[in-house]
């Protein structure tokens, strides 16, 4: 069922969130898979509020001074972008960033797994996009939203699902930290601002090369429970 709202402007919440910004995913047993299928049990994580941004991924950069390409380079040096997800990053960059923040935070920061991120989206009551079961192009950026490129991470706060985490549907895929299939590919997770809302569902996942780095995945970080000292609401770092 969709909803017929128009998207607002997604420049209404502006800023780059802090590094260490997470919300908690509780140890419990989640429905996962379109039909909730799939009864999954977790230990407790925390995950991040909202996909790392292009600042993040700058300060990164220069902290390391790991080669970039050209692509990444453009996006990194526009101070419009900051506070946008941080795109055209392969999946070795993604594991190579939290080996980075893990070492700027003092915590033990990693990839999350497939089923954390999908409990993270749907919560316990398994919805289908994070907000419900009812399509809303307001919530999130698809192509019914019209922007045809990425927006803030911040632009969506209406869409955030029931544990506080937002971006989980469209804008950009993020990779995640499952083991590759059999050809060597690895999970992403979350549709971008390419597809349309059955693309964006909580239960989308797709197999991508992780040497092929593109203008529509991400990521977002993860954080072990033992590392209690995190603020579930990313006001610590």
């Amino acid at each position: 069922m969709l909803a017929t709202t128009v998207s607002s402007p997604p420049d209404r919440m502006r800023g780059v969130p802090p590094l260490a910004a997470c919300v908690r995913v509780a140890g419990d047993v989640y429905r996962l898979g379109d039909a909730g299928e799939s009864a999954v049990a977790l230990e407790p994580v925390l995950i991040g509020r909202w996909p790392v941004t292009t600042a993040h991924v700058r300060s990164f950069v220069r902290g390391t001074k790991r080669p970039v390409s050209s692509a990444l380079r453009y996006r990194l040096e526009s101070a419009q972008l900051a506070d946008h997800p941080a795109t055209e990053v392969s999946f070795d960059d993604a594991i190579a960033f939290c080996a980075w923040a893990s070492a700027e935070l003092r915590r033990n920061v990693r990839l999350p797994r497939s089923a954390e991120w999908e409990a993270a989206a749907r919560g316990s009551e398994a919805t289908t996009w994070p907000w419900g079961d009812v399509f809303d192009p307001e919530r999130c950026n698809s192509v019914e939203s019209g922007w045809g490129w990425t927006v803030p991470v911040r632009a969506h706060p209406s869409g955030a699902a029931a544990g506080g985490a937002e971006q989980l549907a469209g804008n950009v895929w993020e990779w995640v930290g499952d083991p590759p299939d059999e050809d060597g590919w690895r999970c992403v997770r979350g549709g971008s601002y390419l597809d349309a809302a059955w693309g964006v569902r909580c239960a989308r996942e797709l197999a991508a090369d992780p040497e092929r780095a593109t203008a529509t995945t991400g990521f977002r970080i993860a954080i072990e429970c033992a590392d209690s000292s995190t603020s579930e609401h990313g006001d610590a770092r």
